[in-house]
């Protein structure tokens, strides 16, 4: 089964697509959507919109993992990363893949067994689940495959 995870963000949207077959994970695809500053909210949406669908083209993912928002820090950016998650959220309806959420503290307990787990150790399990191969270094990018993970450890597939 193909599962795409996503961590969504006005400038960089994180993404990996995972497929299982008989519990071994293997790692499709990762990468970034990344929006440049200067635009408007607008150009920048659109740009979400018209990578992620050609990413979806492409890969056919059977679902779809994407991380909640849940508090932010930066009241700033909360409206634009709401923005981000709804374009991402009408492209895959558009394909009708089913769509599933999960909050950071979420996959970081699935993950790890401990829902405050620091970066580093979420980083480690995605690597132990992939069996150890290098990981990408963009943050978003691993917390897209962790996302897509948790997923599968979390459903019954």
């Amino acid at each position: 089964m193909k599962i795409m995870g996503i961590d969504p963000g006005m400038a960089i949207v994180g993404y990996g697509i995972i497929d299982v077959e008989n519990d071994k994970i293997e790692l499709i695809t990762s990468g970034s959507i990344q929006t440049d500053k200067k635009l408007p909210d607008s150009k920048r949406l659109l740009e979400i919109y018209t990578d992620l669908t050609t990413i979806v083209n492409k890969y056919r993912p059977e679902c779809a993992s994407v991380e909640e928002l849940f508090f932010f820090k930066n009241q700033k950016t909360v409206i634009p990363v709401a923005e981000a998650r709804g374009v991402i959220l009408t492209v895959l309806e558009k394909f009708n893949i089913p769509i599933y959420s999960y909050t950071p503290m979420e996959v970081k307990q699935v993950l790890t067994g401990y829902g405050r787990a620091e970066k580093k150790e979420v980083e480690q399990m995605v690597k132990i689940a992939l069996g150890n191969k290098k990981l990408p270094r963009l943050d978003d990018t691993i917390d897209a495959i962790a996302i897509a993970i948790c997923h599968y450890r979390n459903s019954s597939l």
